[in-house]
C-alpha cells in the first residue's frame, strides 16, 4: 500500500461552512495517523478511520486552528463509546498542561493522561509508529512548532506545519516524494510561506511534487498553486477537504 495523506480540513484561521480547519491522515498498511487535529476535523476523520484504530496522533504546534479538535477527541476517548487505550499523541511542549488548563472543570486537574500517552516533541525528535517513521524538526512560526517527515515502504513524505521559509523546513524535505506545505500569507512575514515561499522551498529541497495547503482566505487554493508554479517547476496540486495524495 502506497503512503496516502488524506485531507480533512485546511482553512485558516477559521472553519469555513464547508472546510474544517488543519487536519490530515496518514495512511500506510494498517498503520493510521491524524496529523493536526484542527477545528472540525475529528469529524470527517471518522469518514476514514474509527478512534480505536488510530496509532498516533501528532501536532505541529498550539494553535486553536491545528490543536482544537483535541478537546471533543479527550471526551469521546472517555466518556463515549470508544475503548481503547491511551492515544499515543506528540505535541510540542507544554501540550498536556494546556489541554488540561481547558478541560480541567473543577479543583481536580482533568486526566488527559488516561485518553492520550503524551511524548513531547524537539527538534531531531524521530519515532516509528507502526509501519511509518516520523521525524519532526522545528519550524519558525513565533512559538514552538515542528514540521514532520514520515517515510515508510520506501516512500517520503513532508509536511511543514505553520512556519516561515527556513533551512531546517528545506533539509527536513529534501528529495520528499511530497512536499506539503502551507502558503497561508499573501506578503513575505516571519511565521508563514506566501504561496511563492512553498514553491521556492520546493524547489531548493528538489521535492518531486508540492501540495500547497492552508491558503489563506483572500486567496482560492488555485490561485496560491499558481503563484507557487512561479518559483517551483514540478508538479503542484492544491489541498481540499477529502483529496488524498500519494508519496509513490
Amino acid at each position: 500500500m502506497d503512503l496516502g495523506l488524506t485531507v480533512l480540513g485546511c482553512a485558516t484561521p477559521y472553519p469555513t461552512a464547508d472546510i474544517p480547519c488543519s487536519g490530515y491522515l496518514l495512511t500506510h498498511d494498517d498503520t493510521r495517523v491524524w496529523m493536526d487535529a484542527g477545528t472540525g476535523t475529528l469529524g470527517p476523520l471518522q469518514r476514514h478511520t474509527r478512534l480505536e484504530d488510530l496509532d498516533a496522533i501528532w501536532i505541529s504546534h498550539l494553535h486553536a486552528d491545528h490543536s482544537a479538535d483535541l478537546l471533543t477527541t479527550y471526551y469521546a476517548l472517555l466518556f463515549a463509546d470508544v475503548s481503547r487505550p491511551p492515544v499515543p499523541l506528540y505535541g510540542p511542549p507544554g501540550i498536556a498542561e494546556r489541554l488540561a488548563g481547558f478541560l480541567t472543570n473543577g479543583p481536580v486537574r482533568s486526566p488527559v493522561e488516561d485518553a492520550f500517552a503524551i511524548t513531547e516533541l524537539r527538534d531531531g525528535h524521530e519515532v516509528a509508529v507502526g509501519s511509518m517513521v516520523l521525524t519532526t524538526a522545528a519550524v519558525e512560526h513565533g512559538m514552538p512548532a515542528f514540521g514532520v517527515r514520515v517515510e515508510a515502504g520506501g516512500r517520503s513524505l513532508t509536511y511543514s506545519g505553520d512556519t516561515a521559509p527556513c533551512p531546517r523546513l528545506t533539509a527536513l524535505a529534501e528529495r520528499t516524494d511530497v512536499l506539503v506545505c502551507e502558503a497561508e500569507s499573501t506578503t513575505p512575514n516571519a511565521v508563514h510561506h506566501t504561496p511563492e515561499d512553498a514553491g521556492e522551498t520546493a524547489a531548493t529541497a528538489g521535492v518531486k511534487r508540492l501540495v500547497v495547503t492552508h491558503v489563506g482566505r483572500s486567496l482560492t487554493p488555485e490561485e496560491a498553486a499558481v503563484r507557487a508554479s512561479a518559483r517551483y517547476a514540478g508538479p503542484i496540486d492544491h489541498a481540499v477537504p477529502g483529496a488524498t495524495f500519494t508519496a509513490g
